[in-house]
């Protein structure tokens, strides 16, 4: 049973991150009982009360027809909050993919957890990740209250900054958010053609789009003129294609970080991170499927009540919004698209917390 082991409490300044990490872990050329002992450090401990327990993960392999050179970048944000929600992501990837082994995760943390980082080499022992420092401080005095407080996260913005975190190697990634399942083969999603666009994502026409921004923007004739000639659409950015050339090329990171000035001055939309990339790209991305983003599975943003799924092929379920399937499933409470989520949980409770 692989745990989330509970290792001292280490302060290191961020200045020593990358020399912890060196020492905590070995190079990838060591072999994988190497590493398996460099997390463990050969001592039983009880797991953090604040971080979950983990069950270990099976190993998936690649199929006949696999080429071990291509790779699939994908990339998430890490946190504890949202750690049930990331492990239950990456499993339903790796299960539904021909090629599980050409998967390489890219996780963005914008504080150092050693637990969570153990959680994720016990529970996934052949997992290809990197992980990288987000700097908080790029948005903190940007950020605007929003009318559900885990949007107003500093790490809820990392997205904006991929094509500034991510190494020049990755020219392309998708985008995940954390309380989501894959139920296809992510290969496809990959493989989607962007026709020249620097993002894709599933677009929802029939949305009002007026709505994401306030009556002020609406009523400022230069503000309101964004729009003109662009068709724009909604589109959710817990699931998005990046050709992350094309945005740096772009400048789309500071662009958005323009309308965020603009919106601690004059208050012209109410939801976090998202306004910003409409501002900057709806009317100009690639439309996605739509069974790449069954979203609104978690309800609205104020009470998260329960919602249906909508009609049609499924390639993917996000549940977006305020309720979150592992605390409704906890709660006993759950909504019938819950049990969607339930199998892919690798939760182990507390009770179960020693290593055997």
């Amino acid at each position: 049973m692989a745990v989330c082991n509970n290792l001292l409490h280490l302060h290191f300044s961020i200045s020593f991150l990358g020399l912890f990490l060196s020492v905590l872990l070995p190079d990838a050329a060591a072999s994988t009982a190497a590493s398996a002992a460099g997390i463990r450090l050969g001592i039983i401990r009880k797991p953090s009360s604040d971080v979950p327990v983990f069950r270990e993960a099976p190993a998936f392999r690649n199929g006949d027809s696999c080429n071990r050179d291509e790779k699939i970048h994908v990339a998430m944000t890490l946190d504890a909050n949202y750690l049930r929600g990331t492990m239950a992501a990456v499993l339903s990837i790796l299960q539904h993919s021909t090629c599980p082994e050409n998967v390489e995760f890219h996780f963005l943390w914008a504080r150092y957890e050693p637990e969570v980082f153990s959680c994720i080499k016990s529970t996934f022992p052949y997992l290809k990740f990197k992980v990288y420092r987000f700097d908080a401080g790029r948005v903190r005095g940007k950020i605007s209250k929003s009318i559900r407080q885990a949007l107003d996260q500093p790490l809820n913005y990392a997205r904006i900054y991929l094509a500034e975190i991510l190494p020049e190697e990755v020219q392309r990634v998708i985008y995940l958010d954390s309380d989501l399942v894959v139920v296809d083969d992510v290969a496809e999603l990959w493989g989607v053609d962007l026709g020249g666009k620097a993002l894709g994502a599933p677009e929802y026409c029939h949305a009002n789009f007026t709505k994401y921004f306030t009556d002020q923007f609406w009523s400022d004739p230069k503000l309101a003129s964004t729009f003109e000639g662009r068709n724009p659409c909604y589109f959710n950015t817990g699931v998005m294609v990046v050709d992350v050339e094309k945005w740096r090329d772009g400048e789309f990171t500071q662009k958005m970080e323009e309308w965020m000035s603009v919106q601690k001055q004059r208050r012209i939309y109410h939801l976090g991170s998202l306004p910003p990339f409409l501002l900057v790209l709806a009317g100009n991305i690639h439309a996605v499927d739509h069974r790449w983003n069954q979203h609104g599975l978690g309800g609205d943003n104020l009470e998260g009540k329960c919602r249906s799924l909508h009609p049609g092929p499924i390639s993917l379920l996000h549940w977006s919004g305020k309720g979150k399937p592992w605390l409704r499933l906890d709660s006993r409470k759950p909504c019938t698209v819950d049990h969607l989520w339930a199998p892919y949980d690798l939760y182990r409770p507390a009770t179960h917390s020693l290593e055997e």
